[in-house]
């Protein structure tokens, strides 16, 4: 760094640049804590659907796909290929639960879109739409082929080809001992990612539909190696985009996700094993509220003050899985304080730009998407309060009927 970007850099830390107006109401808001409303999770779940109906449609590049955010700094962004294609099976169950033709043609539409965008390998680029270099990433790629998995699932033969091409791009693409080196997104610190268990999820997805061609054998050789970084702690390795000394919760919730579906694929004991060591460090350290800090040192202390809304979603759900598959209360109690901490950081009135979307962080200005509210918090919400809607309907049948 030179001496002027220094004194630039040291200036921007004493005289931080103007905010607009909406962003200072934001920031004062969360300074005040958090709020003690909860509208539970259905009214959740509608409103956060509201809002990836709203990026859809507001994206800046107006292509079918989701903007990637709404920035309180600069407004709508341009669509985001990798979480568009996770948002796909989210979008597609809720319209089934709700019988909704809308939101199963605004899947449709994602889908087309994301076709429309594949490269001529298989593969899916890196960062939004228009970012460069447009280059196939592995991560990417797994994600957008759950949204094409689901495709199939639910529209038929016309998504089959293209999820085939994902699929053996990624199963091809492997090193032999089960780490994706070949094609690093270009928008993360280089090195080896053991999150990418959610590239995993993908192939164990595409192997549903297409078994035989090795796409679940591949994912599982990839959470083998991913299981090495599992520490006796139940701390990770290498599970971050860039500060792989102190991961995000976030990419530790895909770590945990891949490996959890591992076991719903096979029913391999060492997944689930390894799925609850990481489960249950985190669950020791979540706190009453039902917060979990942002990102974790080794020794599972907090290395940010924020938290990372996102990471909590997903956790929430992880967790709801496990419950599912054990019977474990402390899981099911640690799923509904999580979501419960989620839904109480949202702004339920004011700006349409706003109301049922989920910030990257809390407070908003914290170290992960500050001032920005993310399509994939919103899409990790939704499946967590589903979840949660779920355990409750278990337990009151007469809840499960009305909501059928």
């Amino acid at each position: 760094m030179s001496a002027r970007q220094l004194l630039r850099s040291l200036a921007s830390r004493v005289f931080p640049p103007q905010l607009p107006a909406e962003a200072k109401r934001q920031v004062e808001r969360d300074k005040l804590g958090l709020p003690e409303h909860d509208p539970g999770p259905e009214t959740a779940v509608r409103a956060h659907v509201a809002w990836l109906t709203r990026a859809q449609d507001r994206s800046a590049s107006r292509d079918g796909g989701v903007a990637r955010d709404f920035s309180l700094i600069k407004g709508w962004a341009t669509s985001y290929p990798e979480t568009t294609g996770y948002i796909v099976p989210t979008l597609l169950e809720c319209a089934r639960r709700d019988c909704d033709e809308d939101l199963r043609e605004r899947g449709r539409r994602m889908l087309d879109w994301l076709v429309s965008i594949q490269l001529s390998d298989g593969g899916i680029q890196g960062g939004r739409i228009d970012s460069e270099p447009r280059v196939p990433v592995t991560f990417n790629t797994g994600q957008v082929l759950l949204g094409l998995a689901a495709g199939v699932a639910e529209f038929g033969e016309g998504y089959r080809e293209p999820m085939n091409r994902a699929a053996a791009w990624l199963r091809d693409s492997l090193d032999p001992d089960g780490c994706w080196r070949r094609h690093p997104t270009p928008f993360a610190a280089p090195g080896e990612k053991a999150y990418e268990t959610h590239v995993s999820w993908g192939l164990f997805e595409a192997e549903r539909l297409e078994p035989g061609r090795g796409y679940g054998e591949a994912g599982l050789k990839q959470c083998r190696w991913a299981m090495t970084k599992l520490r006796p702690n139940g701390w990770v390795a290498d599970c971050c985009l860039i500060r792989p000394e102190a991961p995000l919760t976030h990419t530790l919730g895909y770590m945990l996700r891949g490996l959890l579906e591992g076991y719903l694929l096979t029913d391999h004991d060492d997944l689930l094993a390894s799925a609850r060591r990481l489960a249950d460090a985190l669950l020791a350290v979540q706190e009453p509220s039902g917060r979990l800090a942002g990102r974790w040192t080794a020794q599972w202390r907090p290395a940010r003050p924020w938290a990372c809304l996102t990471g909590i979603s997903q956790i929430a759900a992880c967790w709801s899985v496990l419950h599912r598959l054990s019977g474990e209360a402390r899981y099911l109690d640690g799923m509904r304080r999580a979501n419960r901490y989620v839904r109480r950081t949202v702004c339920w009135d004011g700006s349409a730009d706003i109301v049922g979307a989920v910030a990257g962080s809390f407070p908003i200005d914290g170290g992960y998407g500050a001032y920005e509210y993310l399509n994939w918090s919103a899409k990790f919400a939704i499946d967590a309060n589903l979840m949660e809607l779920d355990s409750l309907a278990q337990q009151d049948p007469i809840l499960s009927v009305a909501r059928a």
